[in-house]
Parts: structure tokens; C-alpha cells; sequence
């Protein structure tokens, strides 16, 4: 796809942005009152065009990745982003999740990124799933799939290092990793699938947890009703409904206000929604006024050419 980085990059921020307003609002709502284009101030109290930590950590992947993938760098630019407000959009942090918060503090103690994150059942919460795209652009040619899966669990593992939330990045990944390469949505599906089914059973991953994905991986995910969808912070249901947005979409913008419009986590939703409808959809598909106010997008698109640059050799 060309311009994928540009896309899919551009594609989590607008959906961050659009979701940042109305965060925590409930579907019911929503449906009475549903955002159909940039909002401003609402639940953050923040400009037209903001975003949040969706994307400030997306952006601080794709900022170290323009160098070299090297997982301690990725740790400290967190730090800096908690610190010191790096790739906010207004200069300040205003929101993170508690296992980030937790993690990113082990990480200011001195602790390796390899060891920073936390790893229990109750630490599922959609904090690196939402920012884990980039990775995608990175291992697109990767043929081993065994070192794919080991980066993806790397850069989870700083803040989130429970297999659930790992396997869900993975899934992530392998799907924007298709349509990356051009394959149509169903195609890029079926792939995701099998690949993430014999990954798992070669692996010998717990069963139990494996089963947690059965509505993505062995059913058709697009297929079930909107009521069945969750869409608060748990990485299984924001999983569940980017995927249901974007597959049950038929552009950028309808794919993203409808994962905004599911209400509760609605910025993170919009991000992940965004990365793979942006890849999927390109970046002519973003409408122009929604770009026109999207806070830092010089910096933004400046990112994703070195990015571009570094990746695309």
C-alpha cells in the first residue's frame, strides 16, 4: 500500500482525536447525539484536534523506530512523554491508563523495559494494543514468525506483559501487517486467523486463554451484533470492536465514527479502528477538515516520512 505509514499513523490519530471528546460517554447517548465530525473540549476540556496517549505512545514507537529498533530507547521515550510532555499535542500529558502509569513508574526507578510491565490477569486493559501499530510497518517483511511474535511481546511487555494482551497485539499486528501488503479486507482476515490459530498451537499456548479469542479467531467477528460489542478499556473487547468496525465499514470515516460512536473508551477504540482503516483506506480517504485541525500534524507528517525513509528502503 503506498503511503501506508503516512496512512495508518494519521489514521490513529484522527481517530484518537475525534474519540477524546466524548470519552466515557455512554452508546446510548451517543445514539441521540452522535459525533459526525471533530468536537472540542467535552470530556477532556481540550481544542478541536487533540489527541491523547493513543497516540503520544504511537507516536514515541514510531519516533524511535526512524533509528533502530532498540526496546530500552522505546522505555525512556515513554519516561520523556510522562516527564516532560514529549509528543503530547498541547505540551502536557492529561490522561493514562493505570497500567502504564505503574509500569512507566518502574521505568523512571531505573528498571529495564524488559522488566517494567505488569503481567497479571486484572492488567488487561487496551494500553499497548492501542499504540502497538507502527510495529506493523516494521515487521512487514518479517518471514519468522516466531521473532514477529517475540518483538510484538517486547514492546507490549513495557507496560502490559500478560499473554492476553500480548496475543491481542499480535493479532493486530498480523492483520495490518495484510492489508499492508495489499490484501482485501476478507483476505487479510482469513490470513490473520490461521496464522494466529497454527501460531498458537505450535506454541502450545494455554488453551483457556486462547478460547478468550474464539469470536475473532474462529467465528467472523463482523458478524455479530453491535449490542454484543463492548467497548470499554478491556483489550479483548477493544480487539473485538476495531475489528467490527472496520470490517463492517466501507471508508475511513465511517469506520472510525462508528468505533467512536460505540461510546465508553471511545478515543482508544477510534485509535485502533483509525491505524488499520487508514492503512486500509489511505490517506486521500481522511476527510481534509478533519486533518486541518489536528493538533501537531507538521510534526506528525514529518515522523512519518523518516519513518517512511528508514523502513520503506
Amino acid at each position: 500500500m503506498e503511503n501506508a505509514i503516512k496512512s495508518g499513523i494519521f489514521g490513529v490519530c484522527i481517530g484518537d482525536a475525534l474519540g477524546v471528546p466524548v470519552e466515557f460517554k455512554t452508546r446510548e447517548l451517543l445514539k441521540s447525539f452522535p459525533v459526525e465530525n471533530m468536537r472540542e473540549f467535552g470530556s477532556w476540556n481540550q481544542p478541536k484536534g487533540t489527541w491523547s496517549d493513543d497516540s503520544s505512545l504511537t507516536l514515541c514507537i514510531a519516533e524511535q523506530l526512524t533509528k533502530a529498533y532498540d526496546l530500552e530507547k522505546i522505555g525512556e521515550s515513554f519516561v520523556k512523554w510522562v516527564k516532560y510532555g514529549h509528543w503530547t499535542a498541547h505540551g502536557r500529558l492529561f490522561d493514562i491508563g493505570g497500567t502504564t502509569r505503574h509500569s512507566i513508574a518502574r521505568l523512571i526507578k531505573g528498571e529495564s523495559a524488559r522488566f517494567s510491565g505488569n503481567i497479571f490477569e486484572e492488567d488487561n486493559g487496551n494500553g499497548s494494543l492501542m499504540r502497538t501499530l507502527p510495529l506493523a510497518f516494521y515487521l512487514k517483511d518479517e518471514e519468522n514468525i516466531e521473532k514477529l511474535y517475540k518483538t510484538v511481546k517486547e514492546v507490549s511487555s513495557i507496560t502490559h506483559g500478560h499473554f492476553r494482551s500480548v496475543f491481542a497485539c499480535f493479532i493486530y499486528v498480523i492483520f495490518a501487517i495484510e492489508l499492508i501488503k495489499g490484501k482485501d479486507k476478507e483476505a487479510a482476515y482469513l490470513h490473520t486467523q490461521k496464522t494466529a490459530l497454527e501460531f498458537a498451537e505450535i506454541q502450545g499456548f494455554n488453551s483457556k486463554e486462547i478460547q478468550l479469542f474464539d469470536r475473532v479467531l474462529k467465528n467472523d467477528i463482523s458478524k455479530y451484533d453491535e449490542d454484543t460489542i463492548s467497548s470499554g478499556g478491556y483489550v479483548l473487547h477493544s480487539l473485538e470492536a476495531s475489528l467490527w468496525c472496520f470490517l463492517n465499514s466501507a471508508s475511513y470515516s465511517e469506520a472510525v465514527l462508528k468505533a467512536v460512536n460505540l461510546g465508553e473508551d471511545t478515543d482508544t477504540t477510534g485509535a485502533i479502528t483509525g491505524g488499520i482503516a487508514g492503512i486500509y483506506y489511505g490517506f486521500e480517504s481522511i476527510p481534509e477538515e478533519w486533518i486541518k485541525v489536528l493538533a501537531r500534524k507538521n510534526d506528525i507528517e514529518n515522523l512519518c516520512i523518516k519513518l517512511e525513509t528508514q523502513l520503506m528502503k
